[in-house]
């Protein structure tokens, strides 16, 4: 086992021999969306990711599925199925089975596993001192979703959140894995703050995250404000309490943003200063567009994590 649950990491290692090891993960969860179609889409992406996150190649999935037999059209099911087989496909990688049990509520996820080289794994973990932290994907998707359940999500910020939930993170990692990345680790339930922690503490840094220059969704900071906060914001705010510290010149939103967890998150890479401009450009010119600078890291000064 090269890597465990000991520093957090969007997935497991193991070796197979000296030039090839296989990377494990699963990630499941209820609709977010209403269209069925989608929801198989984003829930797919989601789970892909951890593989992306690590700088490994997906191969195989196996479906988890929870359905209210008799209760629902099966057709529902059979859409979101669906839905997750074409990700994967655009993926590469291939659905090999799976499992499904009769559930009240519906529940969607699969269980991957890739391939990649021992010594060209991406930890969470490894940040240096000057290090630049870049972003691949806007945030703000659990406020529109939370938002969009209440009726009070416009077309455009669902359309928007959509479309980042449903793109795959392959363009990102493939351009990554041509640098000297010290960390990487994508963003999902615990927010950009709290996985920051995770990397600042286990790197023995602390990082810096730039509110002015988080890639945004156009409406989450306003509907924020307003009060469309998922439950997982609240605990991970909680949570990071005395862990971190945040500017009082930051914007309600924006603090609400950073805490807000993902689905189907962009990678949040640390890499070198000297590279971080090529890298930016890279994906950029892959297709990447919502890529920036977000923070930086310094010698370790506690709390781990400032939001400024």
């Amino acid at each position: 086992m090269l890597v465990g649950t000991e520093t957090s990491d969007d997935a497991g290692v193991y070796r197979l021999r000296p030039d090839l090891a296989i990377v494990n993960t699963v990630d499941f969860f209820t609709p977010i969306v209403d269209d069925p179609y989608v929801f198989g889409q984003i829930s797919a992406t989601n789970a892909l990711s951890d593989v992306y996150a690590m700088g490994g190649e997906p191969k195989t999935c196996l479906n988890i599925v929870c359905f209210p037999k008799g209760k629902m059209a099966i057709e529902i099911l059979g859409e979101i199925l669906k839905g997750g087989a074409d990700k994967v496909m655009e993926s590469g990688a291939v659905i090999i089975g799976g499992h499904s049990i009769i559930d009240e509520e519906i529940k969607y996820g699969m269980a991957v596993t890739g391939v990649i080289h021992p010594d060209k794994i991406f930890r969470n973990v490894g940040v240096q001192e000057g290090d630049v932290l870049i972003l691949t994907k806007p945030l703000g998707t659990g406020i529109i979703t939370t938002a969009l359940k209440k009726g009070k999500a416009s077309k455009k910020s669902v359309d928007e959140a959509v479309t980042s939930m449903t793109t795959l993170n392959a363009a990102a990692s493939t351009v990554m894995r041509k640098y000297p990345v010290h960390a990487c680790s994508d963003v999902t339930g615990f927010g950009i703050l709290g996985h920051a922690l995770g990397i600042a503490s286990g790197s023995g840094v602390t990082l810096v995250i730039e509110s002015a220059k988080m890639p945004l969704l156009s409406q989450a900071p306003r509907l924020a404000e307003k009060g469309y906060l998922t439950g997982g914001c609240k605990r991970n705010r909680e949570y990071l309490e005395n862990k971190i510290t945040i500017e009082k010149s930051v914007r309600e939103g924006l603090v609400e943003v950073a805490l807000d967890p993902q689905t189907s998150g962009g990678l949040l890479i640390a890499v070198a200063k000297r590279h971080a401009a090529k890298l930016l450009a890279d994906l950029h010119a892959a297709g990447v567009q919502h890529a920036v600078e977000v923070g930086y890291a310094t010698s370790l000064q506690k709390p781990w994590v400032r939001l400024v």
